[in-house]
């Protein structure tokens, strides 16, 4: 291949094919599809470099919606420009919508699934040691030994890890405190700055507002609430469960609470991004077209939040001020992450058995690379099986 400067090093096809194996088989919610790209592009075949890589993480930080497929958009944006932000999109979302889609045709089909427990017992646990390894190669490829990112980086865990959700304004103060430091301003527009505040606070619900009143079909509603979600949410595809309890359980009564808790511990037990959680969802309210309609209305915005600013983040990313913005939200970013690990350990390791299993996944990891994160979780899901009945007989 063609090596020369600004020459990708593959093809776009190469790529969707990647995204397209990522989101079947990349296990381990957001911290660890991030993780993965980062080990897999950046470092292991250099498709992408460094700075891209970090452009995409914080843009995806800055916007509302799902954390890694934002970062999968953008990285497919780099090179093949819009073309290439739509193919990897659709690729890294299609193979984890069509599971969660085939498992809601078996759950409304055989009236549940009473095996999801013990495999999520198994898998959860599994899930903490895949993270904890991701967020140790981000914090140590982005952090480095930079004092002024470590305190931040160290803020944010101890913020995510205390309110348990993750702190979107503070992810901008970052970028602003590191960029005010290392590349201070010369003069700022406040005027412009304080309007563009008060419209960024007050859309969210004035918008929410005039959606709330509207009274239209089934389909149509699934697609305000979810694009609504996918709009409006900040974070990783975790931040999105709050969300999505309060409209689904709580405001429309779509799904009881165990549907739900259901649908949460499907995402977590197939690969892709957590956010499909919502087709499964749609699937157990309106069959395949509500499914549908809810994966689209949640994945659309979050489509538009990454190909809209990207040309700004690829013109004006060498900036000093830029580079310093990035720089602190990246280490915001991460911190963020790393606190989360701690926060669903809490949730995933409820016994001697799932600490054991969790620790035995960082081993591996730690010890042999190359190991296939499919095949931990393939054997932890039978170890969920095994150890479930024993551990709540």
């Amino acid at each position: 291949m063609n090596d020369a400067p600004g020459t990708p090093r593959y093809t776009l096809w190469q790529m969707v094919m990647y995204m397209l194996r990522l989101g079947a088989l990349g296990f381990g919610g957001p911290v660890a599809l991030v993780g993965y790209m980062l080990r897999d592009l950046v470092e292991d075949r250099q498709w992408i470099t460094q700075d891209d890589y970090k452009e995409g993480l914080a843009l995806a930080q800055l916007a509302p919606g799902p954390l890694a497929a934002q970062l999968g958009i953008y990285l497919g944006y780099v090179h093949y420009r819009i073309r290439g932000a739509t193919l990897a999109g659709i690729a890294f979302v299609l193979p984890s919508f069509l599971m969660v889609v085939a498992l809601g045709w078996a759950y409304t089909r055989f009236g549940g699934l009473s095996w999801m427990q013990a495999v999520f017992y198994g898998v959860g646990a599994a899930v903490i040691g895949i993270i904890a390894i991701s967020a140790k190669k981000l914090t140590e490829k982005s952090i480095r030994k930079d004092k002024l990112l470590w305190a931040i980086y160290l803020l944010l865990v101890v913020v995510t890890v205390t309110t348990e959700s993750e702190v979107a304004w503070l992810f901008i103060a970052s970028g602003i405190l590191v960029w005010f430091l290392r590349a201070p301003p010369q003069w700022l527009k406040k005027g412009n700055l304080n309007a563009a505040a008060l419209a960024q606070a007050t859309m969210p619900s004035m918008t929410a507002g005039w959606l709330g009143t509207i009274d239209v079909s089934l389909l149509a509603q699934i697609a305000l609430f979810f694009g609504k979600a996918g709009t409006f949410v900040f974070g990783s595809g975790l931040a999105i469960v709050p969300f999505l309890y309060g409209g689904v359980v709580q405001q429309h009564h779509w799904l009881n609470d165990k549907q739900f808790v259901d649908a949460v511990a499907v995402a977590m037990i197939t690969p892709g991004p957590v956010v499909i959680t919502v087709g499964f969802i749609g699937y157990l309210i309106a069959g395949l077209a509500g499914a549908t309609v809810a994966a689209l209305a949640t994945f659309i915005p979050c489509y538009l939040f990454t190909i809209i600013p990207a040309p700004y983040f690829k013109k004006y990313g060498k900036l000093p001020a830029v580079t310093a913005f990035v720089d602190g939200i990246t280490a915001a970013a991460i911190g963020a992450i790393t606190g989360s690990v701690i926060v669903l350990a809490r949730r995933s390791i409820v016994d001697l058995p799932t600490a054991l299993i969790a620790l035995a996944v960082v081993a591996m990891l730690w010890r042999f690379r190359k190991l296939q994160e499919p095949i931990v979780i393939a054997a932890a899901a039978l170890a969920g099986l095994a150890l479930y009945p024993l551990m709540h007989s």
